[in-house]
């Protein structure tokens, strides 16, 4: 669950098969051998939030790089919780060697704990190479560069199925408000309007921060991502009420606020495009797309599409991004083999291994777009490298990680309580702003 916007990419354009952000759950380990050169009989053991066909496609990744070094690998999914299990592997004398973290505020938590050695000067200069500068801001804390970022995500496309819409008579829409009433539209022809997936509460922050950010305007944005502006400000209270909206509608929730609290993100997208529809729309990060084309064969572009989250009250259409970023623990048994996996990961040959398997995008500008699959992804990698230094994080990515990061506590869970009960923005806030000020004290 990543983060990036500012004002740019507005026009983006198209956006696709990434699979993605916040998978959950356990895995066992994987493991992948090979070759007979420098790292022959080292095993590298790598922790991530990854399951399912995100794992199995960060492990083809895995299996190139052993076949070019001889090291071995072994992959870890540790589930949503990524700095709870770290830490108690680093306490446990279990260490793993890299992490793939997936929140600005686990990677400078990592820092300041002092878990996290500084990356190589081979990364240091391929990411100086290949990344605009502020993927290298995001993965350094005071000054030192600790964190790689491979993988990207956008998060700020509605996708829906075209035959739902264009049964409704209703065409993509440019604002917020246009979107609701698209959404009452769509349930006057018999389906839901939106599938939302409020049992996983990083998606209700997606849901706030893409409001926030085109209501209240990408200064103020940066600001609560600070907390440097209070969650008890006006704008912070306005934007609740925005989404309150939505929340509050039974006629746009499929199913309404309890199925929506029992709806997980890959629950959220079969009920749009599995085989028994129950709703048009569903909002998440372009990797709704290979949900729906790896679970439920959809064609994106075809049976599975998106429109750019539009703009709220006159604002500019928001783009929110995130990130996993590469990081190499102090305590791991084989960090300086770890730190070579991280000067592979940096290089565009790595990226094209997932890029060509779909599911993906790199925010590395000297990967070439040929490397992936289909149409709506290149035009998708291309404005995500094309935003440059305008991509902004996930807001709940850049906070610690017991504010915006963790399941069931601070703004997931405060999140999910609104969703239940939306009739009061300012108490929401209210108690939002305590939650951050204990967190980011801590």
């Amino acid at each position: 669950m990543m983060r990036r916007r500012t004002t740019l990419l507005a026009s983006c354009t198209a956006l696709a098969l990434s699979l993605g952000a916040t998978a959950c759950g356990g895995g066992g380990p994987v493991t992948a051998g090979g070759g007979d050169k420098a790292l022959s009989g080292q095993t590298v053991t790598v922790a991530g939030v990854w399951t399912g066909s995100e794992q199995k496609n960060f492990q083809k990744v895995l299996d190139a790089f052993s076949a070019k070094t001889g090291a071995k690998t072994q992959f870890i999914s540790t589930g949503d919780n990524v700095s709870t299990v770290v830490g108690s592997k680093i306490e446990g004398g279990n260490a793993p060697d890299v992490v793939m973290v997936p929140q600005v505020g686990v990677l400078q938590q990592f820092a300041k704990k002092g878990w996290l050695k500084p990356l190589s000067a081979t990364t240091h200069k391929a990411v100086d190479a290949g990344y605009a500068p502020v993927w290298k801001k995001y993965g350094s804390v005071d000054g030192t560069l600790y964190g790689l970022y491979f993988k990207a995500a956008h998060k700020s496309t509605v996708w829906y199925s075209p035959a739902a819409l264009s049964q409704a008579g209703v065409k993509p829409p440019k604002t917020y408000d246009e979107m609701l009433k698209a959404g009452h539209t769509v349930s006057d022809s018999g389906l839901a309007a939106f599938s939302v997936a409020g049992q996983d509460g990083w998606t209700l922050t997606d849901w706030f921060e893409n409001i926030y950010l085109s209501q209240a305007g990408p200064e103020k944005y940066d600001a609560l991502a600070a907390h440097k502006l209070k969650w008890t400000d006006a704008s912070v209270v306005k934007a609740l009420g925005t989404l309150g909206k939505l929340f509050k509608d039974k006629q746009l929730m499929a199913g309404g606020q309890k199925e929506a609290l029992n709806t997980d993100f890959p629950g959220s997208v079969e009920k749009v495009f599995g085989p028994k529809p129950e709703a048009g729309m569903v909002y998440e990060g372009d990797f709704v797309a290979g949900v729906a084309h790896d679970q439920f064969g959809k064609t994106i572009g075809t049976d599975a599409n998106f429109f750019p989250f539009p703009a709220v009250d006159g604002g500019k259409a928001p783009v929110v991004s995130g990130g996993d970023a590469a990081v190499v623990l102090k305590d791991g048994k084989n960090a300086t083999a770890g730190m070579k996996l991280l000067e592979y990961l940096a290089t565009p040959e790595a990226a094209a291994v997932w890029a060509k398997a779909g599911g993906f995008l790199s925010p590395n500008k000297k990967l070439s777009l040929d490397s992936y699959g289909d149409d709506v992804a290149r035009a998708t990698a291309k404005s995500l490298v094309s935003a440059g230094d305008s991509v902004r994080f996930d807001m709940s990515d850049q906070a610690p990680a017991a504010f915006g990061g963790t399941k069931g506590a601070g703004e997931w869970k405060l999140l999910q309580d609104f969703l239940s009960d939306p009739s009061n923005p300012k108490s929401t806030a209210a108690q939002l702003e305590a939650a951050a000020a204990k967190a980011y004290k801590g």
